[in-house]
């Protein structure tokens, strides 16, 4: 629990891991659902001030939700190949000194959301203790990686009323598609720990699903696409919206097929988890060029 601190040079590279700036496509692909959520309901030119409050409000939000999930697992984590080399696991920083920059975090998400109308206000709020408890859900909940996706869904309702004042039909097929999407990637990554997670006694949906986990990431992104589809049908969207989900869907089938590999190599579940950024990002251009043209 007590670690010795590293030089202040040191400590501040070792706290830039612990919020895992030093892999940003976990931080992206948080801020995507934000961005497609506040350009589908700005019709592709939302404020630019706005915009900047999500994106920075995404970043700090991220970035505390790594730090609870490390202090709630810094007991699990050193028994996890892939995570034994986190701050907290391998001790190079402090309980304390973790709980004060996740304190910090917070409070920059906090003085963002005051930007906010009240309906997004209070939706920022309540998201507050699903990312402080989801680390708890894989001791508890057979398919944690559903409390992770629900978490992800409120960065839809907090950016479209951000832009709106109000949620809509199109917000829910927008929030639909991100809850499946992220259960998608989110399983994928949750394959390559299956046998430490079976070895320590926590859930995740790869365990869940055994055998039928490549078919329920397939699933999960055919669910993705069609209420993408759903999305631009009912905000009358246009050619370059279709466009980009038709290439989300050629790569989502390219990963489906890759998943369906025995003995898949463990790189390559994360190269999966990073081609997912691109994926979010490609949508976007769709989605404010469908929204404009």
């Amino acid at each position: 629990m007590f670690a010795s601190e590293p030089k202040p040079e040191a400590k501040l590279l070792t706290v830039m891991r612990l919020l895992r700036w030093d892999k940003p496509a976990g931080r992206l692909i948080l801020m995507i659902p934000a961005l497609w959520a506040v350009f589908l309901a700005g019709r592709g030119t939302p404020p630019a001030p706005l915009v900047g409050v999500i994106v920075l409000g995404t970043l700090a939000t991220s970035a505390a939700g790594c730090v609870v999930n490390d202090l709630w697992d810094r007991d699990i984590d050193p028994e996890v190949e892939r995570t034994r080399s986190r701050p907290l696991a391998s001790r190079s920083l402090t309980v304390q000194t973790a709980i004060g920059v996740a304190f910090i975090c917070f409070i920059c998400a906090a003085i963002l959301a005051l930007y906010l109308n009240p309906l997004s206000f209070w939706l920022s709020v309540a998201a507050v203790p699903i990312i402080i408890c989801y680390p708890l859900a894989k001791r508890v909940f057979p398919i944690p990686q559903l409390v992770l996706s629900i978490a992800w869904g409120f960065a839809v309702l907090i950016s479209w009323s951000a832009e709106l004042s109000r949620l809509e039909i199109a917000t829910w097929l927008l929030w639909a598609a991100t809850v499946f999407w992220t259960l998608g990637f989110d399983t994928v990554y949750a394959m390559s720990d299956r046998e430490d997670d079976l070895r320590l006694g926590v859930n995740s949906s790869a365990i869940f699903f055994g055998d039928f986990s490549a078919n329920a990431v397939g699933i999960f992104f055919v669910l993705t696409s069609i209420f993408l589809a759903a999305t631009g049908i009912n905000l009358h969207l246009h050619f370059g919206f279709w466009l980009a989900i038709c290439i989300a869907t050629i790569f989502w089938g390219g990963q489906y097929n890759q998943l369906r590999q025995k003995d898949l190599p463990k790189p390559v579940y994360g190269q999966i988890f990073r081609q997912n950024v691109w994926v979010g990002f490609i949508l976007l251009a769709g989605m404010i060029a469908g929204a404009i043209f």
